[in-house]
């Protein structure tokens, strides 16, 4: 039974997101230990707001039972001090697995306040938290009646409770999406997805969507924050016609974080000329930078598909960068600073039948001889699923490794299939555009699978599902095929026009449709919510 606080003192201009509500004390000065910090009544008075977990019952003072070996605390910083604040950590990297804990999964990934109203079931223990010991019990230690953050249970714990709720509410989880939950009255429908504190919502009925934000508001003292413009770093705008996801701002950041700013500006992401491989005689790079602007640019592709097969070809080298690896880089950078503001469009009058696309690249990989592969999952002309990547193996044929392409398409083309059945639709054959009649005939034709036996059979499940009417395999020219940019570098016009035709536009493109007259939508505009500090309603 182990447990561990680490407390953390944290400023920002934003308001957070923690469990108690804040109030504003400002400091002079950056605390440089615990002893520092107790010198200033501002951060006292911000330390203060730890009384809370006593208010609402997140822990209970007792004596240490046999066995119990709580750990000690610190204090951390960072930042310019604006705002003075107090978030308790449990070191969860301390707790042992089948004492601590016994499971962690939950459908979440980001950890902030949302954890300290998840309640947990094993016996945790808390060291008090140094400088405000209780005077009368200064031996005790806290047990823990919910989640701390860093606890491996906390994750799960909050899910339960938010899950619990919502299913009492008359949701219905998603059979393959855990995070989404459904509500139907008459023929109205409110969807709703989580994400750890951060919740997202639509509906057909404005009624509707005002009640669950008014319920949910009085359970864990969340707020509406208006229509949806700014998600997982994602910037969103809305309108009659359709929506526009992008990140101009992150882009905007990155390329003044890396000095890219002043670069001059590139048409593509990179030359059809590149040929990358590790050039060990090269000149080596700073690592860390190197991973640090790869990194930045694999949060990009979120919404722009464009980059993704260059950030990839150059992601391959980041175990030791070489000049020639890191001007292919600044070159994905200098595209970004001529095309800060793409991003995807999303058009309400899109039809909602699934399709897939798939095409593969045969040894592409200059090192290994390995084939690239791409798919792209679109529903209508909406971009849903993009990939890019390298194959596991060594393909002995184009055939064969536009085959494994289509394979791993067709399993995406499933999930899509499934998930859509939790919103009520259904569909017959999803049709797979595959650019290799070779491929094609292995999977329509018993008397070519003579020929396939050096296939690894778990590939074929492409042949059983065109087999079960689960997909439709068809033929696409080479020129249409859309998941031709996730294999090759391709001359601008090309580019361009893939680029296009997967809904990757400029925002001022599309923002005389955004504003396009008052259009009343059958759908309301998504709402966020997310939490202001408080606790929710003790109703366990």
């Amino acid at each position: 039974m182990i447990g561990d606080i680490h407390q953390r003192v944290t400023h920002s201009s934003v308001a957070s997101l923690a469990f108690f509500s804040h109030s504003a004390y400002v400091a002079s000065f950056e605390p440089r230990d615990v002893s520092h910090a107790l010198s200033d009544s501002n951060w006292v008075n911000s330390i203060h707001e730890l009384e809370n977990f006593e208010r609402n019952h997140v822990w209970d003072l007792l004596e240490p039972p046999p066995n119990c070996r709580p750990i000690g605390t610190k204090w951390d910083e960072d930042g310019m001090v604006v705002r003075n604040k107090v978030r308790l950590v449990a070191q969860g990297f301390c707790q042992k697995d089948g004492i601590d804990y016994e499971e962690t999964f939950a459908p979440q990934i980001d950890v902030k306040s949302a954890f300290l109203n998840g309640f947990i079931e094993e016996e945790v223990y808390v060291r008090q938290t140094t400088g405000f010991e209780s005077a009368r019990f200064p031996d005790r230690v806290y047990k823990l009646r919910k989640a701390l953050y860093g606890l491996k249970q906390a994750p799960r714990a909050w899910y339960a409770r938010l899950k619990s709720f919502l299913l009492k509410s008359g949701f219905v989880m998603g059979s393959v999406d855990k995070t989404l939950f459904l509500l139907s009255r008459g023929c109205d429908t409110l969807i709703v997805q989580i994400y750890v504190d951060d919740i997202i919502f639509g509906g057909s009925s404005h009624v509707l969507v005002s009640s669950f934000a008014e319920q949910m508001s009085r359970e864990f003292e969340m707020s509406p924050m208006d229509e949806l413009q700014f998600f997982l770093g994602l910037q969103i705008k809305q309108g009659p016609e359709g929506t526009f996801v992008h990140q101009a701002k992150y882009t905007r950041d990155i390329l003044k974080k890396f000095d890219m700013g002043d670069s001059k500006p590139m048409t593509t992401p990179m030359s059809t000329n590149t040929a990358l491989n590790t050039n060990e005689d090269g000149e080596a790079v700073d690592q860390k930078e190197f991973r640090g602007m790869i990194g930045s640019l694999l949060y990009l592709t979120a919404t722009r598909p464009d980059i993704q097969f260059a950030v990839c070809l150059c992601a391959r080298y980041q175990a030791s960068p070489r000049t020639s690896h890191r001007q292919a880089v600044k070159r994905i950078f200098r595209y970004l600073k001529f095309t800060p503001e793409l991003g995807l469009w999303y058009s309400s009058g899109s039809s909602l039948s699934p399709s897939g696309f798939s095409d593969a690249d045969h040894a592409g990989c200059r090192i290994d001889r390995k084939s690239i592969f791409g798919t792209s999952q679109l529903l209508g002309t909406s971009l849903i699923f993009w990939s890019s990547r390298k194959q596991g193996g060594v393909a002995f044929s184009t055939t064969e490794a536009e085959y494994i392409a289509a394979a791993s398409c067709c399993s995406q083309l499933l999930w899509m299939k499934a998930t859509l059945s939790d919103f009520g639709l259904r569909f017959g054959k999803i049709p797979l555009l595959v650019d290799s009649t070779s491929a094609i005939s292995v999977a329509k034709n018993p008397v070519l699978h003579f020929r396939t036996k050096h296939i690894d059979v778990r590939f074929h499940f492409l042949r059983d599902h065109y087999e079960k009417g689960d997909i439709d395999l068809v033929h696409v020219v080479s020129t249409n095929q859309l998941a031709d940019i996730f294999t090759k570098l391709l001359e601008f016009g090309a580019f361009v026009r893939l680029r296009g035709e997967l809904g990757v536009t400029g925002w001022r493109c599309v923002d005389n449709a955004l504003i396009k007259g008052e259009i009343e939508s059958q759908w309301t505009g998504l709402i966020a919510l997310r939490w202001t500090g408080g606790p929710p309603m003790d109703r366990r």
